[in-house]
């Protein structure tokens, strides 16, 4: 029964729907978590953009449409050329991204994608990173993708509305 109201409810903004309620009145210490992650990115040392490429092609691997237009619109917000923004999902023959932006998709996807030979993040991958970044910046990009690790339950499961802000992305 709750599955069919779900799929007869509409929004009166988008048509569209989540899954689940706006998080914070069941669970307020997540705005907490989310902020201070949030702040983690916004430090400075990895560009803006290189967080969002990253975090677009986690939304990518995730098959996660909330993540790619939250993404896409950050990004295209900051400037960035539809031709990047449409690379990034065959980024490794894309000639448009710099070492430390392929680096970057690179460890997002070894993180994000299951090797059945084992270690995700290989030594090799770690030296090249490292070598692009000090560990100041290291640490800021294990922070984007935990920052996505931490959402994706969300996405994936409540599914916000895609293209809605913050606040206004889940049904009342």
């Amino acid at each position: 029964m709750r599955r069919e109201v779900f799929l007869m409810s509409t929004s009166t903004t988008t048509g569209r729907r989540s899954r689940m309620p706006n998080p914070l009145p069941f669970l307020p210490e997540m705005a907490v978590v989310g902020e201070g992650l949030h702040k983690a990115l916004r430090n400075g040392v990895i560009p803006p953009v290189t967080i969002g490429l990253l975090q677009l092609r986690a939304g990518q691997l995730l098959g996660s449409t909330y993540f790619t237009v939250r993404e896409t619109a950050g990004l295209r917000g900051l400037g960035e050329p539809e031709e990047r923004i449409t690379a990034v999902a065959t980024w490794r023959d894309a000639t448009c991204f710099t070492e430390a932006e392929r680096v970057a998709l690179e460890l997002v996807e070894a993180v994000l994608t299951p090797n059945p030979s084992g270690e995700r993040v290989s030594d090799e991958l770690y030296a090249r990173a490292s070598a692009l970044h000090d560990d100041r910046a290291m640490w800021s990009l294990v922070m984007a993708i935990a920052h996505i690790g931490f959402f994706t339950p969300a996405a994936l499961i409540a599914k916000p509305i895609p293209g809605m802000p913050p606040g206004r992305n889940y049904s009342e």
